[in-house]
């Protein structure tokens, strides 16, 4: 029968000849709640047949990981049963989502949420002597993504499924996702991930949809017709990209997309030749070359040969994803012309921006377009996502290796730029200044492509991810091109499944808002707006703080387990946990909780209110200035910790290898969220979504969607300080600033003179004055202008978590008012502006 199944599964997938096809069933009715009793044995049934079957263990040899595994499959079962539907039609139009990161965690408890069998899997288990639990938490984390952006992707994924909307995701099958880091006496250590050490037991492989992707070689031109000439690229290498897919459910199980994830693969495995001539390593090194493509995600690119693997994991993926794509619709619709009629590409930032010139490569070489034609198509199929204002997040590569490594595409770019450039010249934009700054090759700092720029021309629609973020791309970086084509810019705040982040990851806070309001929170998002009748009744707030303690109480003895500190439940746990960049700050909290050292060391019998600071987060192994600044504050954690006189007033936390699944933790058991980046540098952000709709306070400055976030929760209920971002800017262009606000700030100058003076590191008292000298001559990210007023914040803080009635009301409130920032209403707004797709 399980063959029988999968069987029909392949040929939905493989419908009309295509490589994959959108599997869509009818809605389903509500998810179990209380486990039946037939349902309760079949499930159990069908996990032991594949621990015997799948895994060849029996009960009394599996370990947690065999669990787990037999646990995935039975549940994958039930997905491919939701997947397979007879007479299905072709959708009319699907969305391919391209993204280089996708972030996506552990999948059992998203499997299990959506279609409904948590209590059902549960019980199953519980009948065999295994703890749900720990059966959650011996499936690695599937780390292919590195922040925000990974975890926007998944968390879409998941909405477009939610939604019925046809869709398919596109990345690469990392064989090591995000490192594993460690802490060895306060310095970052990297570590390969191994998700994949035993499998992926949610993944089908399809060696059918494989690919030939090719690398440098030479370009050849051929007279076909009067007039006419084709070009055609012979590369000298090539890779195959065989697809893994990985069904993606949707909620109550009525839809089900796939991420299709391509691992690198040589053409040949061994040269035997060599092998049999004695070169045992020579013969696999075209092997290892290939495979090194999908063998570690963001290799360090800080030397030229790092430069040139990104490239080729960017190309790789994007070229893969687009045959595909290709191939699919000529099978269900045969004309490649139409295309943009039937699908709709998102570039999920610049990474996959060379889609530009390969579709356009994929039209005119394989499919004989015209020039128009293929571009066309191509202009009003793509649509490009950007995630940010950073110069050095703005790809650009050098013009020599993209010559080399991918000739045919240069001239392309070439062309393009040509014809954009006569454009303009026709219509009386000579000015040099002008030609430069919309020129797709920048030619300041030798001759580099603009893969933002590019992205920017080739597609229909351009978005950024929050108001104040979009505003800024129209004035800043595609100032000039926005000029141009005024239209193109729209915006599109990001959002975060509810599903994950709340149900999930909050299961007492979700029971809660039932108890409340009813199951339509399950549904509607905003229908939390009905918690607001209960931020002042007594009794809800009495359930909700006991939620919020258990939660905290399980944290710190996460905390305990993993750092060996002991942290009080009933102190303010302030929690900043994401990537580690300057721009975001984690310095500024750094500096905040020395100068709270240093006056409660001053004033020891003040009633200072007990608070504990969690950070977590890696940061890029390259990243010199972000790693020293993880050192330092495992520095000062240790120096504050192990300082009697200040005892439980103040304790400091470096929670390492910050994950999905350490965030679930985390996220719920916050008091406090830092949402603290220098304003107009941070496109959006996600994890303030998560901790204000788990009830977190947020302190941060008025960046990304933290502006959003307050004009929905309300002025009251956040804590907002610091400069805007006209602020930043005007206080940038003032000589000394960083000078002139040390000077003004005496606890910021004693801060910085502790830390300078080698206090927090007395076995190598100059480790931290490059972090001193560089805030005193640079401040790059302005974080002496806003110190003062980020204290001011914080004591605001301890006023207010001291008034326990006031605070809950304002944690009930924002978990309240953030339905708006669910991803269901991010892809609406994509589906309905910017792909033109109808919703089921």
């Amino acid at each position: 029968m399980l063959n029988e199944v999968l069987s029909a599964f392949q040929r939905a997938e493989d419908k009309g000849a295509a490589a994959s096809s959108h599997p869509t069933v009818p809605a389903r009715t509500a998810p179990v709640r209380a486990a039946s009793g037939d349902a309760v044995t079949d499930l159990r049934e069908a996990i032991l047949a594949k621990l015997a079957y799948g895994i060849g263990k029996s009960p009394a040899t599996a370990r947690e990981r065999d669990w787990f595994a037999a646990t995935a499959l039975a549940l994958r079962d039930r997905i491919v049963d939701a997947c397979v539907q007879a007479g299905e039609p072709v959708p009319n139009k699907r969305v391919y989502y391209l993204s280089l990161e996708f972030l996506i965690g552990r999948l059992l408890s998203d499997a299990m949420n959506n279609l409904g069998l948590v209590e059902t899997t549960r019980a199953a288990l519980a009948e065999l002597g295994v703890d749900l639990g720990t059966v959650e938490g011996a499936e690695p984390d599937a780390a292919l993504g590195n922040g925000g952006l990974g975890r926007l992707a998944a968390c879409f994924m998941e909405s477009m499924a939610s939604l019925g909307l046809p869709a398919i995701g596109y990345g690469i099958r990392y064989d090591h996702g995000l490192f594993r880091q460690s802490l060895e006496d306060g310095w970052q250590r990297e570590a390969p991930e191994t998700w994949l050490a035993e499998g992926n037991p949610w993944e089908f492989v399809r060696p059918e949809a494989t690919y030939t992707v090719g690398f440098g070689g030479h370009v050849t031109m051929s007279a076909v017709s009067e007039g006419v000439i084709r070009r055609q690229w012979h590369p000298v290498e090539t890779v195959r990209a065989v697809a893994h897919d990985v069904p993606v459910v949707g909620w109550r199980g009525s839809h089900v997309n796939i991420l299709r994830l391509w691992k690198a693969e040589a053409e040949a495995p061994v040269d035997l030749g060599q092998f049999n001539g004695g070169d045992h390593v020579g013969a696999v090194a075209s092997r290892a070359r290939a495979e090194a493509i999908s063998r570690v995600l963001y290799p360090s690119d800080s030397s030229m040969a790092g430069q040139e693997l990104r490239l080729r994991q960017e190309y790789f993926f994007t070229s893969a994803s687009l045959q595909d794509l290709l191939r699919r619709h000529v099978a269900e619709r045969g004309d490649v012309r139409s295309l943009h009629d039937h699908a709709a590409i998102q570039l999920n930032d610049t990474h996959p921006a060379i889609a530009v010139p390969e579709l356009m490569r994929l039209l005119l070489e394989d499919h004989h377009l015209s020039w128009e034609d293929a571009w066309h198509v191509t202009s009003n199929t793509l649509n490009y996502t950007n995630h940010t204002l950073l110069p050095e997040a703005l790809e650009t590569w050098p013009v020599e290796l993209m010559e080399r490594l991918l000739p045919r595409h240069m001239q392309i770019i070439y062309l393009i730029n040509w014809m954009h450039l006569e454009e303009q010249g026709k219509q009386g934009n000579h000015d040099a200044a002008h030609l430069a700054a919309v020129s797709l090759i920048d030619e300041s700092h030798g001759r580099r492509v603009r893969m933002g720029h590019l992205a920017f021309h080739g597609a229909r629609r351009v978005n950024g991810v929050s108001a104040l973020h979009t505003e800024l791309m129209r004035s800043t970086v595609f100032r000039d091109l926005h000029a141009l084509e005024p239209e193109k810019i729209v915006n599109k705040t990001n959002g975060i499944t509810f599903r994950r982040w709340l149900h999930n990851a909050n299961p007492g806070l979700t029971r809660l808002a039932v108890e409340a309001v009813g199951e339509r929170v399950l549904d509607d998002p905003e229908a939390l707006r009905g918690l607001e009748a209960f931020a002042g009744d007594a009794g809800f707030v009495s359930r909700y703080a006991a939620m919020r303690r258990g939660r905290k109480e399980a944290l710190a003895q996460i905390v305990a387990d993993r750092t060996g500190i002991d942290i009080d439940p009933a102190a303010l746990f302030d929690v900043q946990v994401k990537r580690i960049h300057e721009y975001k700050r984690q310095l500024l909290n750094v500096i905040e909780t020395v100068a709270l050292y240093q006056a409660i060391k001053a004033e020891p019998h003040r009633d200072w209110t007990p608070r504990v600071k969690i950070f977590g987060g890696k940061a890029a192994p390259s990243y010199t200035q972000a790693k020293l600044i993880i050192k330092l504050a495992c520095d000062v954690a240790k120096a504050v910790n192990d300082d009697p006189e200040v005892a439980d007033r103040l304790k400091v936390v470096y929670l390492p290898n910050y994950s999905v699944s350490l965030a679930e933790a985390i996220i719920p058991a916050a008091d406090l969220s830092e949402q603290i980046s220098t304003a107009g540098m941070e496109a959006s952000g996600t994890g303030n979504m998560k901790f204000a709709l788990n009830g977190a306070l947020t302190v941060g400055t008025l960046d990304g969607a933290n502006i959003e976030i307050r004009q929905h929760v309300g002025p009251e209920n956040i804590f907002i300080f610091g400069l805007d971002a006209a602020g930043v800017q005007a206080r940038s262009a003032v000589p000394n600033y960083a000078r002139d606000a040390i000077w003004a700030s005496p606890r910021l100058a004693a801060a910085l003179d502790m830390i300078a003076s080698g206090r927090f590191s007395p076995e190598e008292p100059s480790r931290f004055r490059p972090i001193v000298d560089d805030l005193r001559h640079r401040d790059q990210y302005l974080l002496t202008a806003d110190f003062d007023d980020y204290w001011r914040a914080q004591r605001e803080i301890d006023a207010a978590f001291n008034d326990p009635a006031g605070w809950w009301r304002k944690a009930i409130l924002n978990t309240a008012r953030m339905g708006w920032f669910s991803s269901d209403r991010s892809m609406r707004e994509y589906a309905e502006e910017i792909w033109r797709v109808k919703l089921g």
